[in-house]
Formats: structure tokens, C-alpha cells, sequence
């Protein structure tokens, strides 16, 4: 966080103005917004606003479901839900763009059956394919505001780097076990961008996914939810947004805390002299290895050959190396030892026998081989896809999680 060396700025709503009204609200469409219509704030000239508003949700999940559901109650013109995912069974605890029904659809079918039974007036465009510096630009265009309901650092990199050459909002909200945080990131109006806040990504694996280390479910449908409210503030010109404050929240808690937040001018993307123009390789800058998760000198090994050796009774030495929790859900035995206690417990491997390594989806694994290696263990093989691969083509009875 870094004091900002732009002159003094009026608030944001002095800067934000309502969209122009598009066209008229249709009787049935003043007697389903009339409790905005009420608000002096609103009137017909906010609603009128959000219906001629554009609004990109990056991400049909636990942030985006109530991101998109919120927004088209609120009448919303044009949502634009982008997401290459289907939906599958893990999701449904904090997703409820999705049912049970849906496992096995694309994540933007769902959504837009969803969003069209909340509000058939609103406009769903769905984007079923994964953003990346090719084609986010082209996508995110069209947008008057963008909502960051990504789960991964390529992701929020590149979707901040685009709305800064876009000169667009980008509304970030993110989930871990019990914590989120909210922020408006809009250089435009003056505010900081999410490089002023993490000028670099950590190194790969040091925090964990949800998948990895769990959240609670109504968790992102706060968080989620405060994101469509700063959308809506924005579009229609009211309020005080979240540029330049970072919200977080603790659930455990029940406790919001408000950071100040201060454009970096020396920022490469939103400073006095940036020199981020172009998108870039982003799974290469957050240091994202490419393919399967393993390095590209990791030997591995896959479900069906590990399997075939198992069965064929050769003795293998299993290393498990997710959390004892996990481990509780499923496994396929060996020696489990969590990621945060394999340097201290190390002297409890032989190095003169073949380890095969797992983990969830094989990048705890991959790690957890590279600090092996460094130790001087050289029979180590990467079980690619982890314990979700054998669930998925081995044992389809193994529950999974």
C-alpha cells in the first residue's frame, strides 16, 4: 500500500453518473422495481440506469452466483457470465446458480437458466471459455463494469491489467476458509489497481485454493453480494464505493475492517509511468507450471499405471501429502505427512526407494518433489491429477471432496 503523489480528487460519486436511460420501464417493470422507485436515491432514473447497464461476471461460482442473481433481481440490463467450468457436485455447498439437476452442464447453462427464471427482462450472454491475454480485451470490452469472481492469481492479474487498458471498474472480491475481501480497483476515478495492492503474485502453492483448504459456503454469498452492491452503486452514480479501501471480513468473527488503500505510483500498470500495454502470459508471471502441475523434470506417473503396478504387487512407497482432514475423506493409503511438516519429518523416508507422491490434483505433490529433491531423493514420481484422477477413472465409489 503506497501514498499516492496524484492531486486530490472529488469522491467518487461526484465522478460516476448514471448510465443514459435506454428506453422506458415497462408497467411490469415498475411494479418489480418499485421498492427501488421508492428510494429517492434510485427513482426511475437509477433503474432506468441499471437497465441500460452492462455488467461481466468473471467466474459462475461461489462469488459470482450471488454477484449475478442480486444483480438481475435488480433489474441489471445485460449480464455477461464468463466461465468454462461444468458444474459438479462440490460446488452446490456455495454455487446456487446451480442445482442438483445441473451436475454436468456447463456452469454458463445453468447460470443462464437461473438468472433468466430471477428476471426473464434481464439479457444473459454467456462465455463459455476460459479468459486469457488472446481474448480478454475482446470479451471484456463491451462491459460498463467488470466483477472479478475468479478463484485463481492468473486470473485477477489478468482481469486487472485489462481493465486498466480498458479504463474499467473492476470490482475484486475473494474467499478463503472463514475470510473474504471486497475493493473496488478503478485507476480511472483515481483509485489504485490490484498490482498497487499485490505489486507481485506469491509463489505458487504458498496459498492455498478453496479446494484445497475449504470455505465455508455462505462465505462468498456475503462477499459476492457486496460485490453486485458496488456494482449497482457504480451504475447508478450513488454512493460511496470501495475505490481505494480494501473490506474484509471475518466470518468467525462477525467483523468487517476497512484498510486505506493508495495508488503506487510507480505501479507498472496504473502508476505515473506504466509499462504494462499488452496483456501478458500470466500463468508464466504468477509462476503457474503449464500442463499436468508438475515441473517439467518431474517424472510422473498416472492413475491407471499406478494402479496396474499396485495390483500387480509391486511394493511402491505411497507419500500422501495433503491435510489430515482430507485424508479422512479419501485416500488410497501410504504415509501421510502434510505439506507444512515434510521438512521435519523427512528422516521418515527412505531415499533408496521409489515414492510416489500425491495430492489433491498433484501440485502440493509437485511441490512437495521439489523439496524431496533438494534433500537428495531422486526415485520420486508426481501421481498427475492426484487423488481426484483415481477417483474419477479408478474407484468410482471413493468419496470426493
Amino acid at each position: 500500500m503506497h501514498a499516492s503523489s496524484a492531486p486530490r480528487e472529488p469522491p467518487l460519486k461526484d465522478r460516476m453518473k448514471p448510465a443514459p436511460p435506454e428506453r422506458e420501464l415497462s408497467r411490469e417493470e415498475v411494479a418489480r422495481y418499485s421498492r427501488h422507485l421508492l428510494l429517492p436515491e434510485v427513482g426511475q432514473g437509477g433503474q432506468k440506469a441499471l437497465k441500460a447497464a452492462s455488467v461481466l461476471i468473471v467466474g459462475a461460482g461461489g462469488l459470482g452466483s450471488p454477484a449475478a442473481m442480486y444483480l438481475a433481481a435488480a433489474g441489471v440490463g445485460k449480464i455477461g457470465i464468463a466461465d468454462a467450468d461444468v458444474v459438479d457436485l462440490t460446488n452446490l455447498q456455495r454455487q446456487l446458480l446451480h442445482a442438483t439437476t445441473d451436475i454436468g452442464r456447463p456452469k454458463t447453462d445453468s447460470a443462464r437458466d437461473t438468472i433468466g427464471g430471477i428476471n426473464p427482462h434481464v439479457i444473459v450472454r454467456p462465455i463459455e471459455s476460459r479468459l486469457d491475454s488472446g481474448n480478454a480485451l475482446e470479451i471484456l470490452s463491451p462491459y460498463d463494469v467488470i466483477i472479478d469472481g475468479s478463484d485463481n492469481f492468473p486470473t485477477r492479474y489478468l482481469l486487472n491489467d485489462a481493465c486498466v487498458i480498458l479504463g474499467k471498474p473492476n470490482i475484486y472480491g475473494s474467499v478463503f476458509r472463514f475470510e473474504g475481501q471486497v475493493s473496488v480497483f478503478y485507476p480511472k476515478a483515481g483509485g489504485p489497481c490490484y498490482r498497487c495492492l499485490y505489486p507481485a503474485p506469491p509463489p505458487p502453492g504458498l496459498v492455498p485454493s478453496c479446494a484445497e483448504g475449504g470455505v465455508l459456503g455462505v462465505l462468498p454469498g456475503i462477499i459476492g453480494s457486496l460485490q453486485a452492491l458496488e456494482a449497482i452503486k457504480i451504475v447508478i452514480g450513488r454512493g460511496d464505493a470501495l475505490t481505494g479501501k480494501l473490506l474484509l471480513f471475518d466470518a468467525l468473527g462477525t467483523k468487517f475492517r476497512e484498510l486505506t488503500l493508495k495508488k503506487d505510483p510507480s505501479c507498472p500498470a496504473c502508476g505515473d509511468n506504466p509499462t504494462i500495454r499488452t496483456l501478458i502470459d500470466y500463468e508464466d508471471f504468477c509462476g503457474v507450471p503449464h500442463g499436468t502441475g508438475g515441473t517439467g523434470d518431474q517424472a510422473e506417473i498416472t492413475v491407471e499405471e499406478l494402479k496396474r503396478r499396485l495390483d500387480g504387487g509391486e511394493e511402491i512407497f505411497l507419500l500422501d501429502v495433503r491435510e489430515p482432514l482430507e485424508y479422512g475423506i479419501c485416500n488410497i493409503g501410504g504415509h501421510l505427512i502434510p505439506p507444512g511438516e515434510l521438512a521435519m519429518r523427512i528422516t521418515e523416508l527412505d531415499p533408496a526407494r521409489e515414492i510416489v507422491v500425491y495430492c489433491k490434483t498433484g501440485i502440493r505433490s509437485a511441490r512437495a518433489i521439489e523439496t524431496l529433491r533438494q534433500k537428495g531423493f531422486q526415485k520420486l514420481r508426481n501421481l498427475t491429477g492426484g487423488i481426484d484422477a483415481w477417483a474419477d477413472r479408478i474407484d468410482h465409489t471413493m468419496a470426493r471432496y
